[in-house]
């Protein structure tokens, strides 16, 4: 099965580690660790990586800083404060960002890391301020979800995204649906969805990994996830799974979006919340069966979620509704179930009749799928469409033309010191 779109591997990434990618983000570095995180922890082993998120506003703050940290090495994670005023000034807080970040690769420091950069995004929203600011020798989208279509989506976002896709040398997609979206408006799109690190979550696989007390409390079976709980989620779903009384249902992962006090309350689901990505494989050995209980809605129609990879690993069944990428790359392995009673007695397969081969073509199919496999592809694709990431000329190398140029406007007054170090 082809997961992703066939790409001929160059080998020839022009590796000049003083080539920094500068990424605009809307999720957060310790948030649930997924494919920025994934991706961009393995690009900064090469080179280096700054990842901007979206603001924090501060009510007794009259002036903006960037706080820096470095969570892993080769990242450095930028978190812009700002004044509570900008809050409902969302384009004033992107220029005041971009002042910022320009202070900042001017430092000494960020300097001589990053002397040149590739703009990488992962959300539109930032594009117009951000976007031939930085004098960038590329523009990267990962596309990793429909974000116009999530819940409290910014008005904006389909047009900036429009502006991005102009600008953008390469884009890349974390699922077909997306990729088939894309490419109408993109002549240089490429496929290329879920990774895995198969061998962490092979730890559930292993006698020795214990699993935590919270879980090993709980009446088997136990029907798990793990992920973001929010607007995507089959609430009515997960109440019949507990309806029927014998089974337990445990939900691990932060509450997003979506009332906590609404959650289903029966006495045998367990909302654990977010658990660090290294304790995951063992909490998904406690798994008896493991849940993709997505509802069919707008927020679903373009998903590809990383997790299904991740509980193949753990060699253990799975469960999912009818999600259409699951259902085009994954059909051979997860269990599919098109309606709420089909998705019950699915589960009650799953239980009852384990298949050993289906478990099987699961734990070989994570395997073949890693992370490294996918961002070596997008290097060899980086590099074909960005002149400045390679050697020599390739073969078949697409190169956009020239970006229009952006004028930027004058600094704003209220920016002091813009950067403060936190250990």
């Amino acid at each position: 099965m082809a997961l992703h779109r066939a790409s001929k591997s160059t080998h020839q990434h022009a590796f000049d580690p003083r080539l920094g990618i500068l990424v605009h983000s809307h999720l957060r570095w310790d948030f649930v660790w997924q494919r920025p995180q994934q991706i961009l922890s393995r690009i900064a082993r090469h080179r280096p990586v700054v990842f901007v998120e979206e603001p924090l506003f501060v009510d007794d703050r009259c002036d903006a800083s960037l706080q820096i940290t470095r969570p892993t090495p080769g990242v450095t994670r930028v978190v812009p404060q700002l004044p509570r005023l900008y809050e409902e000034n969302a384009d004033g807080a992107l220029s005041a960002i971009r002042e910022l970040l320009a202070r900042l690769l001017v430092r000494q420091r960020l300097a001589r890391e990053c002397e040149r950069l590739v703009q990488w995004f992962y959300t539109p929203m930032p594009a117009p301020e951000m976007l031939g600011a930085f004098d960038e020798e590329g523009v990267v989208y990962d596309c990793m979800d429909e974000l116009s279509q999530f819940r409290f989506a910014p008005s904006q976002m389909s047009q900036r995204e429009k502006l991005l896709l102009q600008h953008a040398d390469v884009v890349f997609t974390g699922g077909y649906q997306l990729y088939q979206m894309k490419s109408r408006y993109h002549d240089n799109v490429h496929f290329l969805g879920c990774g895995v690190d198969a061998p962490h979550f092979a730890a559930a696989r292993q006698p020795e990994t214990i699993v935590p007390a919270d879980a090993a409390a709980l009446r088997k079976p136990i029907l798990g996830y793990f992920g973001v709980i929010d607007e995507r989620l089959d609430y009515e779903l997960l109440s019949a799974l507990a309806a029927r009384g014998d089974w337990t249902v445990l939900m691990i992962g932060p509450t997003v979006k979506v009332d906590p006090h609404t959650l289903p309350a029966l006495p045998n689901i367990h909302w654990l919340g977010q658990r660090p990505y290294a304790d995951l494989p063992s909490y998904v050995k406690s798994f008896d069966v493991c849940l993709m209980p997505f509802a069919l809605n707008e927020a679903t129609q373009y998903i590809n979620p990383t997790k299904t990879l991740e509980y193949m690993a753990a060699g253990k069944p799975i469960v999912a509704t009818a999600v259409t990428d699951v259902v085009r790359n994954f059909s051979s392995v997860v269990h599919i179930a098109h309606s709420t009673p089909a998705f019950i007695a699915e589960v009650s397969e799953a239980l009852e009749r384990p298949s050993a081969e289906r478990l099987q073509a699961g734990v070989e199919l994570a395997a073949s799928q890693s992370w490294e496999s996918i961002v070596a592809k997008m290097m060899d694709w980086m590099a074909a469409a960005i002149p400045a990431l390679r050697t020599t000329e390739l073969p078949g190398a697409v190169t956009r033309a020239a970006r229009p140029v952006r004028v930027r406007s004058a600094l704003p007054t209220f920016l002091a010191d813009p950067v403060a170090e936190a250990s």
